[in-house]
């Protein structure tokens, strides 16, 4: 029989798991869930600090109290669920009794590595901040202090409620507890062994990437998700925001049932002899142009004198700064680049800092550095710009929306993120194009949309959508109704390619009119 032992997150219990239980018992698994000590379970040590070495001896009590055939030796059918901040004292207890787990399942958590504190994983660096302000301000005995819960509508920044019923999020407010600063703070201490455990993702695709997105940046060759792409390593995904527990248990069980027989996708190594998705060949046959580099910026030139107009292709991100060849050598940047130079345009292709979520000010500062060398090169015409940005580059659009210079004539962006993603921290920043639209004028933007996008993007997509209509944006919207995320290189289909072509019109028209 399997024994599913379930951990909640920051600020949550044991009764998250209700329905979930109920559904797990009743496909035959025995399930016990923890409560951690200072949410629901006083101190047995009255004065001592609570911190995560307290919430992993919690987790080890269960796990040691559990018995099953072989539970002692290698295949044992425990699984460890952690969900949220619970991954980190599901690891802590994982590490030392790893003979008799079975399974790891991440459930919409991140990836704690040693010694790392609990609070490095909350995605929302703001919040970061404002709680280590907190724990600052009680010095030595900040680890006998308390977080607040969130108030009703303060949980979006600790991850999407998205699927949550009213019903729902009043009963996660109600039933809250104050979070242990200690839990937080308290760097997570492993040996290693857990490293050869079982695990299994559980990507909840209304708060952050899904499997998709996943093998994408496990291509582009982010060092800390090379580890995911391991034949141990399995995923799923659940269309829903960040307590599946308690938007969808039913399909959360089940998908904790086949996690537990070792079900799930698998992700392919970057170096696994295939040609990663980015660096596939462009979809359109653009024939090679001269090209001259300068810094981090191509200008791929077109026939005849000039000065003529320019494009600016801005590629998206995160990538990492080791990421070989750099994004303005891949094929969808020079391909696009290529294209315009064709038509009488000069192409432009640069690198910009965007290596974390955290670095938008630089990478914005690059673009802008690099917009303002290719306007002074002589073979370019200063008065007739357009800037093209993709993916997590659309953020860097809101600079240019607010109040737009007269030289800029279009802005265009394909498959963009144009809001900052739950948990991101960017939420009161000026990196946010929805809010930078109605500032836009009468400023052409055309818009690429691709049908097939991740549930957490296209909701930013349709709330410019939106946005562009109350306020009369002058917006053209190209669909691509099958296209995916990238799909330059990943869905080199006749539409596909229509809409490359209808996009490159409308962006040449505008800067050539």
């Amino acid at each position: 029989m399997t024994v599913f032992i379930l951990v909640a997150g920051a600020f949550t219990g044991p009764h998250v798991w209700r329905d979930t239980a109920a559904r797990l018992t009743a496909e035959g698994a025995e399930v016990r869930t923890v409560t951690l000590t200072g949410l629901g379970r006083p101190s047995t040590d009255e004065g001592a600090a609570v911190d995560l070495e307290t919430h992993i001896a919690d987790v080890l009590a269960v796990v040691d109290s559990v018995t099953v055939p072989g539970a002692g030796e290698p295949g044992g059918e425990i699984v460890l669920v952690g969900h949220d901040y619970g991954i980190h004292p599901v690891l802590g207890a994982a590490d030392r009794r790893a003979r008799s787990i079975a399974r790891i399942v991440y459930l919409d958590s991140g990836m704690p590595q040693d010694g790392v504190p609990a609070l490095a994983a909350v995605p929302d660096q703001l919040l970061r901040e404002e709680v280590a302000e907190r724990a600052a301000g009680f010095g030595d005995g900040a680890t006998g202090d308390e977080l607040p819960p969130p108030a009703r509508d303060a949980w979006p920044r600790w991850g999407s409620t998205e699927g949550l019923s009213e019903a729902a999020l009043d009963g996660l407010t109600a039933l809250a507890a104050p979070q242990p600063l200690g839990t937080l703070l308290q760097p997570l201490r492993l040996t290693g062994a857990v490293a050869e455990v079982p695990a299994t993702g559980v990507l909840c695709t209304g708060n952050g990437p899904g499997v998709e997105m996943l093998q994408i940046m496990v291509d582009v060759g982010t060092p800390a998700l090379r580890a995911l792409a391991e034949a141990r390593v399995t995923f799923f995904e659940l269309p829903t925001g960040h307590w599946p527990m308690l938007s969808s248990p039913d399909a959360l069980a089940g998908v904790l049932i086949e996690a537990a027989s070792g079900g799930g996708h698998l992700l392919t190594p970057a170096e696994a002899g295939r040609t990663p998705a980015h660096l596939r060949p462009f979809l359109l046959d653009a024939p090679e142009r001269p090209r001259e580099r300068t810094g981090n910026i191509d200008l791929y030139l077109p026939d005849g004198p000039g000065p003529r107009p320019a494009v600016v292709f801005v590629h998206g991100g995160p990538v990492p700064a080791e990421a070989r060849p750099t994004p303005r050598d891949w094929p969808t940047l020079t391909g696009y680049a290529r294209q315009v130079a064709g038509q009488g345009v000069v192409g432009v292709t640069l690198d910009h800092r965007l290596h974390a979520v955290t670095d938008y000010e630089q990478a914005a500062a690059d673009v802008a550095d690099a917009v303002e060398r290719v306007r002074a090169d002589p073979r370019v015409d200063a008065d007739r710009i357009a800037l093209w940005f993709f993916s997590g580059g659309g953020p860097i659009t809101a600079e240019w929306l607010t109040d737009p210079p007269v030289w800029l004539r279009c802005v265009a962006a394909n498959y963009p993120i144009l809001a900052p993603l739950p948990g991101w921290g960017l939420t009161g920043s000026r990196f946010h194009p929805v809010r930078a639209l109605s500032r836009a004028g009468h400023l052409p933007v055309v818009l690429v949309r691709a049908g097939r996008e991740s549930a957490e993007i296209a909701a930013t997509v349709e709330e410019f959508v939106a946005e562009a209509a109350r306020c009369a944006a002058n917006l053209e919207i190209v669909d691509v109704p099958e296209g995916r995320h990238g799909f330059e290189t990943l869905d080199p289909t006749d539409g596909a390619r229509e809409a490359v072509h209808r996009a490159v019109g409308a962006v040449l028209a505008r800067l050539k009119g």
